[in-house]
């Protein structure tokens, strides 16, 4: 029996998600707050990770362990890297990268967690055809791509950072948990997909347009989550 495990950094970005559910069991790990239930007749465990790609792998790590999840969603807001990808506009992954990994000096490519073997962790077939085919049903007025995540733990606000990913990662969005997430699922064998809506262009004006655009992002997002889950 499929048991989803939904993970967003903010309560925004869960709020939404938690209403509409039919919770039957709230448990506390690691000072986080894992809801247990249903959500459109599908099992689900929705949880806030909190900020950062520590927090977000431990929080993976518990869904797997403690709920045995069979699938993982990362839903939130992203900075677009992608001319394409305008603010409101929703990306699903089709890998993830940390972008502030660096053992180059050993040889390893630029992002490359040493003695993986890869760089980008690539997301689930299955769900990326999923998360395409729902976005277009349930937010028909809003452009959905599928494209790279770079993670890293800071916010990328200003145009030099914002290049330098684009150059080095070929990424399409950036964020802070998404590739984290996405090496836990990999290493547990998981299968998951980030969704990330465009709040800002990761550039000189991602301080002023985030605070004004993640909500509605986070919402789009989150629209998209609680219908694609029963169709996994």
């Amino acid at each position: 029996m499929k048991k989803i495990g939904i993970i967003g950094a903010m309560d925004l970005e869960v709020d939404a998600l938690k209403k509409e559910m039919q919770v039957s069991n709230i448990v506390k790990r690691a000072s986080m707050e894992f809801y247990e239930g249903t959500l459109n007749d599908t099992n689900v465990v929705i949880v806030k990770s909190g900020i950062g790609k520590v927090n977000a792998a431990l929080c993976a790590q518990i869904l797997i362990d403690i709920f045995e999840v069979t699938h993982i969603i990362n839903t939130g807001v992203a900075g677009s890297l992608n001319a394409d990808l305008d603010i409101g506009d929703i990306l699903v992954s089709t890998d993830a990268v940390h972008h502030d990994m660096n053992v180059t000096i050993f040889g390893y490519q630029l992002g490359e967690v040493p003695q993986m073997g890869l760089r980008e962790f690539p997301a689930d077939a299955h769900m990326i055809e999923v998360a395409m085919e729902t976005c277009k049903e349930v937010n028909p007025d809003i452009t959905v791509r599928s494209g790279r995540v770079a993670s890293g733990d800071q916010f990328i606000s200003d145009k030099a950072t914002k290049q330098f990913i684009i150059e080095n990662f070929k990424g399409d969005c950036a964020e802070m948990e998404g590739a984290s997430i996405a090496h836990a699922a990999y290493l547990n064998g998981i299968p998951f997909v980030i969704i990330r809506a465009i709040s800002d262009k990761a550039d000189d004006s991602a301080e002023m347009d985030y605070p004004t655009f993640e909500k509605a992002a986070a919402k789009h997002s989150a629209k998209l989550v609680a219908h694609m889950i029963c169709k996994l």
